[in-house]
């Protein structure tokens, strides 16, 4: 697998937009500069599900940006996406690697340094870490400190993305973490303007590490 770059990690939400618009915007933050895009669906049928990675896989692999689906390797492996995501409730890192195979990308979410080891010594290729900030999502969430966030970014030789009501305006706490990336869900999916707001938060990252 060739270097993952996890710079702007756009993690899509079906239910903050019209039908009509969500392909459209997972287009648009391919346009602005999206580096990895995450199919995130908590509440949709595995039919269903299949139906709307499929179409989005057909956008992203235009723009040759891997797909990750969350939580759902049966999903991943059906219409082959490049990796799968999963929380500490999901399937082990260790299983997915298992199913998934080599040449996948595996990434798991933790929220302390144990996690961390734990996910990166089960195969995991990136974190996803946080949330630093509250946000406006249906996925319940618990508040990391950016201490913990560095101290992960410490102990594992993996990259690292902060994720949590990130936007343009309010990434500066995470100046010097080390991290690799940042994920965003909101200040993409629910922006005006999708693309721009992919590009002014890519931007707004890159010139953290100036």
């Amino acid at each position: 697998m060739k270097k993952l770059d996890t710079t702007l990690y756009f993690i899509t939400d079906s239910t903050s937009v019209p039908a009509d618009r969500f392909l459209p915007t997972v287009e648009a933050a391919c346009k602005g500069g999206a580096t990895l895009i995450q199919l995130r669906e908590k509440n949709r049928s595995t039919r269903e599900y299949m139906e709307l990675a499929a179409a989005a896989h057909e956008v992203t692999k235009r723009y040759n940006i891997p797909l990750i689906i969350d939580d759902r390797v049966d999903v991943a492996l059906a219409i082959g996406a490049e990796g799968v995501h999963v929380g500490q409730t999901d399937m082990p890192v260790k299983i997915a690697r298992q199913l998934m195979g080599a040449d996948k990308i595996i990434g798991a979410t933790t929220k302390t340094v144990p996690q961390a080891l734990e996910a990166y010594e089960q195969g995991a290729d990136y974190l996803g870490v946080g949330a630093i900030y509250p946000t406006t999502t249906k996925v319940v969430t618990i508040l990391t400190s950016v201490d913990t966030l560095k101290a992960i970014v410490k102990a594992v030789p993996i990259n690292v993305n902060a994720i949590g009501g990130l936007n343009k305006d309010n990434i500066d706490v995470l100046k010097g973490s080390g991290i690799s990336g940042i994920c965003a869900v909101s200040a993409i999916m629910k922006a005006a303007d999708p693309e721009k707001a992919t590009r002014e938060l890519k931007d707004a990252f890159l010139n953290l590490n100036k």
